[in-house]
């Protein structure tokens, strides 16, 4: 591979080959396709059916939209925390004789009838949410015995008084607007669905509610762990959707006057059909206001269009049958494949040509020469943290670490055996750092920059920061937050490790090893959040320089450690501090001496440094070998280096058996003693140092703290 073409490396290190793939994981892809399906739609029946665009014609599908929409609305909201309501016809049935009962019948004012029966239809979904949420029944045979009980209760209340509500009529001003009134021509159905849509947007997608309900649907189990109240709120979703049945059985009672026992009918059908084809999916977890009317506008228009077409009177329920039946079709296979699919065109290799590793061999003795230096490591907590990637103490000795559960524990001293769960942050806890004031603060893989203050509150700092220019991948939240560190100035600087792709997924990035991550800056003085650097490949470790003046980071899959100044004459430029390491480096922190501990979290094998060199190759990989079987990084063997700002390795510790410490992602030296962390590890290591000073704390030491 040593004759590999210059075009060939300038063509993988270049050009955007990934950008298909990142077109194809857009969300505004999923949106723009049932936009497009309306379209057509509208196309089709527009040009079939004479005066379909005319005002009258438009203001008749405006008013009957109105009350679909809203039963549409109901349907897409339980199909979002994963279930289904199969009720809702019979419960817009039941709204519509409620209501006619009680203004023919009961003489009630409009403005106390409408809130009875809104309330009443929400007792309905209540009783669903109730059996499904909290007594765990099957949602779908559920709401197909309240669709029956419903329908039978209103088949004999209308048998009752049926002919009662027929020669009575209410009369009200307010009630003929509600009917077939508006306002500037505009239905005031439809103004109602408007405004019960807006508040539905802006709940479902800006506020806390809507955001646990959409994780509730996209994993209930996970959704449980993280302390969502999982029960709750799906018995919440399931009376809402009541509620709007409710509310659009009082428009349908206000436009006809008029209840039969075919109200209703088959309205579960063509409110499903609606959901999917809007792009709600089934299996729930993604779903919106738009998609929801965007599906009930393309069924309004295919039902009425098959009426006015004049096929006769079952193909619009065929109409209606086939066209589910295609969307559940796409939908499911979509699902299913999606991953495979954006796996094939998504991962983009580049060329990367790594310069020969350090020798490691003890013969030649040089400062990486393997040794048992960590055999003699003490075990903090064995079985009791999972994935401390980082350790930290503060000036009472206390040791703190992360777990893979979202929680920050900590070690009480001298002998670390006690522990307690300081805080619960979320989350996959990465790195972290103290400030001047003691509080901590947390880099989150997944969720961005939080602080914990001595409280044990815990805040958002920074969850996103200015997005690039010329990239197609929307980078201005961010995925994976891995490490940081505190200028003397306040400013935060820490890594991005990637752009592209989650922390479960963080392998893949290896794969690529293309310049997906980026160093971002965080300064509290003005709130303000920006990105220092950009286009490097998997920056890890950060840690500011003795002097405060610059900042080094690691770049893990270019096996390298390189500086940015942040202040002096050099402010802004890049210089490379370590190359050629043999192994991928993480976390870095300053010694008491004045020099730089780094971890080395695996050690480089020549077949991946060969593959590196065959960006083709890892492509053909991606694309037809399971994930499992391909070649990853070797992360198994735990290392620690030390270094000054020359570059110059001082000293290495080895574990070579992988057996006190096998994998090492962090280190943090501590009044004489390393203490060592691990993202695969249960635990955290602890190892006499013979030089160190032993009475230099980082955190005293940075801040001057008395």
């Amino acid at each position: 591979m040593a004759s590999t073409s210059t075009f060939t490396k300038l063509r993988y290190r270049f050009i955007p080959d990934h950008v298909i793939g990142e077109l194809l994981s857009k969300k505004w892809i999923d949106n723009a396709i049932p936009f497009l399906v309306l379209l057509c739609v509208i196309a089709v029946f527009g040009s079939l059916i004479p005066n379909f665009f005319t005002g009258a014609n438009l203001a008749i599908s405006a008013r009957e939209l109105g009350e679909f929409g809203l039963v549409c609305m109901a349907m897409m909201i339980v199909i979002v925390v994963g279930g289904i309501d199969l009720s809702v016809g019979s419960n817009f049935a039941l709204g519509n004789f409620l209501t006619l009962a009680l203004l023919n019948l009961g003489g009630w004012p409009v403005g106390l009838a409408i809130p009875a029966v809104v309330l009443v239809c929400g007792g309905v979904g209540l009783l669903n949410g109730y059996l499904i949420g909290f007594l765990r029944l099957r949602a779908f045979l559920t709401t197909l015995v309240t669709l029956i009980i419903v329908r039978a209760i209103v088949d004999m209340l209308l048998l009752k008084y049926a002919q009662a509500m027929s020669v009575s009529f209410y009369q009200s001003d307010v009630w003929d607007v509600i009917g077939l009134g508006g306002f500037a021509e505009v239905p005031s159905s439809f103004i109602v669905l408007v405004f019960v849509a807006l508040i539905g947007h802006v709940l479902l997608t800006r506020s806390r509610p809507g955001w646990r309900m959409m994780a509730i649907g996209g994993s209930r189990r996970s959704a449980h762990n993280i302390g969502l109240s999982v029960r709750g709120m799906v018995c919440a979703a399931y009376t809402i959707s009541g509620m709007l049945c409710g509310l659009a059985g009082v428009l349908y009672a206000a436009r006809l006057s008029g209840a039969g026992t075919d109200t209703g009918m088959g309205l579960e059908i063509s409110a499903l059909t609606a959901a999917v084809l809007g792009g709600n999916s089934l299996g729930g977890g993604r779903g919106s206001v738009a998609k929801a009317l965007i599906g009930a506008v393309i069924v309004l228009v295919m039902t009425n269009g098959v009426l006015r077409i004049g096929l006769n009177s079952g193909s619009g329920p065929m109409v209606l049958g086939l066209t589910l039946l295609l969307a559940v079709f796409i939908d499911v296979r979509w699902l299913k494949n999606r991953d495979k699919l954006l796996s094939k065109v998504y991962v983009s290799p580049t060329y990367v040509e790594l310069p020969a590793p350090r020798s490691t061999s003890a013969e030649t003795g040089g400062a990486f020469a393997l040794n048992d230096r960590l055999g003699a490591v003490e075990i903090i907590g064995l079985g009791e943290v999972e994935s401390p990637e980082d350790v930290i103490l503060d000036d009472e000795d206390y040791l703190y670490c992360g777990t893979r559960h979202g929680d920050i524990v900590r070690f009480a001293p001298p002998d670390y055996k006690n522990w307690e769960v300081y805080a619960h942050i979320g989350g996959s806890p990465l790195g972290m750092a103290f400030d001047r004031t003691g509080d901590l603060h947390v880099c989150v893989g997944g969720m961005g920059l939080y602080k914990i203050d001595h409280a044990r509150n815990v805040s958002k700092v920074t969850d996103e920061t200015n997005r690039s220019t010329f990239s197609i991948v929307d980078d201005s939240r961010l995925r994976l937050a891995d490490d940081l560190d505190i200028a003397p100035d306040g400013r935060i600087y820490f890594s991005e490790a990637t752009i592209r792709y989650e922390m479960h997924d963080w392998p893949v990035d290896a794969l690529e090893s293309r310049g997906n991550g980026r160093i971002i800056c965080y300064d509290p003085n003005s709130g303000k959040t920006h990105t220092a650097l950009r286009n490097l490949i998997f920056p890890n470790g950060v840690c500011l320089a003795h002097d405060g003046q610059s900042v080094l980071f690691a770049e893990s899959w270019a096996c390298r450690v390189s500086r940015l100044w942040i202040s002096g004459p050099k402010a802004g430029q890049v210089e490379r501090v370590l190359d050629a390491l043999p192994g991928y480096p993480d976390n870095i922190n300053r010694a008491s001496d004045g020099s730089y501990w780094c971890a080395i979290m695996g050690m480089r094998s020549p077949a991946l440094d060969l593959a590196l060199r065959m960006p083709g190759f890892r492509r053909r990989m991606a694309r037809r070998i399971a994930p499992d079987q391909w070649l990853y990084p070797n992360l198994n063997i735990g290392c620690v280096i030390r270094f000054n700002d020359k570059g110059e390795v001082l000293e290495s510790l080895w574990d070579q058996g992988a057996k006190n410490h096998p994998m090492i992602t962090s280190m943090r030296e501590h009044r004489g003693y390393l203490y060592l962390g691990g993202i695969t590890n249960n635990r955290i290591g602890r190892i006499k140092l013979d030089h160190a000073d032993p009475n230099w704390s980082a955190m005293r030491s940075y801040w001057g703290r008395a």
